[in-house]
């Protein structure tokens, strides 16, 4: 966490918000970086009233926040906030929306248990109920599934590397960020912490795959990391998702891929033509948590071959194909289908309840 306020620059929050961001969505200023960072110091120090820090946070949202910004309140929350765990494997990074789903299946454990299956390892990470929506995340799949969530950050870590698939709770490894979430709940409306928590990266692995609902947000994101001093990312791959989350829209979908070297590229799929050929409809289940961890254990199981397990396959493949162990998202699906076929995914999902 930050030091005393006293050791702070000269950009209290009232300051910034009479000077730069506080005039309105058409005339207000951006933050400099430097700006930027001494905000979020002060906000994760508790230095701000109450009123004052929602006044900023909403100023920031009617104006909508740069990459520049964005990285800066990035680095402060890696900096002071975040616990780093590494596992011995570079694992793939997948950190959804933290505030859930509500209305369709969550496939991202399923998924994340085949591709792991298939040799590439992921990390997800999320809270428990976010704000604002307090839906249903990672950790509430993996509970109905009988898998330990409230893990330290080592323990994470380890978890990853004995079985292909990892954990990371919100309140370990980010706690400066857990600490903010009853002014987060008071504030009614997402903010730029829903922005940033998603790539907190808690196992500094080197590739991050994340989800859009249009791509100016997925060219954001990817200057988000460009800009980013903390964030070791090397490689961005984004797709359209279903409710903002890691699983992706069934039908025309854009990937957007990011690398090190600054290069951005989007390109579409049909989903149908990867065995996805369902409406958004078709996904929709009534209770995700519970629901979700059924199809994840009948589809890992290879006991299921409708359209969930299209879909789980699918979303397994585009991770595969993310951590550049697929050459292709064709090559990635079929090494996703062959480690359901030959028992491995079930095996890695006996692993995680053992662990």
């Amino acid at each position: 966490m930050s030091t005393p306020a006293q050791e702070f620059g000269e950009w209290p929050l009232k300051r910034l918000m009479t000077e730069v961001v506080g005039s309105g969505p058409k005339s207000a200023d951006d933050l400099s970086p430097v700006q930027a960072r001494e905000a979020f110091q002060r906000i994760l120090a508790d230095e701000p009233d109450p009123t004052t820090l929602g006044a900023f946070w909403l100023a920031n949202r009617w104006k909508t926040n740069t990459p520049e910004e964005l990285a800066a309140y990035t680095d402060v929350m890696r900096e002071e906030s975040v616990v780093v765990a590494e596992p011995d494997c570079d694992p793939l990074d997948c950190g959804a929306n933290y505030d859930g789903k509500g209305r369709s299946a969550l496939l991202g454990v399923a998924a994340g248990v085949v591709a792991a299956a298939s040799g590439t390892p992921v990390v997800v990470h999320s809270g428990d109920r976010v704000p604002t929506q307090e839906q249903d995340a990672y950790k509430h799949v993996l509970d109905e599934l009988g898998v330990r969530t409230e893990l330290e950050p080592e323990e994470s870590a380890d978890m990853v590397d004995e079985t292909g698939f990892g954990f990371y709770y919100q309140p370990a490894f980010n706690p400066g960020i857990d600490s903010l979430y009853d002014r987060r709940d008071r504030m009614g409306v997402r903010t730029f912490v829903n922005t940033i928590e998603t790539v907190a990266n808690p196992a500094n692995a080197s590739v991050h795959l994340g989800s859009f609902y249009h791509l100016p947000f997925a060219k954001k994101m990817c200057n988000l990391v460009d800009e980013s001093d903390e964030l070791p990312f090397e490689r961005v791959l984004m797709f359209q998702g279903m409710e903002g989350y890691d699983d992706v829209r069934p039908g025309h979908t854009t990937v957007a891929e990011w690398s090190g070297d600054g290069s951005f590229d989007d390109f579409s799929i049909e989903t149908a033509e990867f065995g996805m050929d369902v409406e958004s409809d078709d996904l929709a289940v009534d209770d995700v948590a519970g629901e979700s961890a059924a199809i994840a254990e009948s589809v890992v199981a290879g006991e299921r071959t409708d359209h969930f397990a299209d879909a789980v396959a699918l979303n397994a493949a585009l991770r595969i194909y993310a951590h550049q162990d697929a050459d292709s998202v064709e090559d990635g699906l079929d090494r996703a289908r062959d480690a359901i076929e030959d028992g491995a995914a079930a095996a890695v999902l006996d692993d995680l309840r053992a662990y």
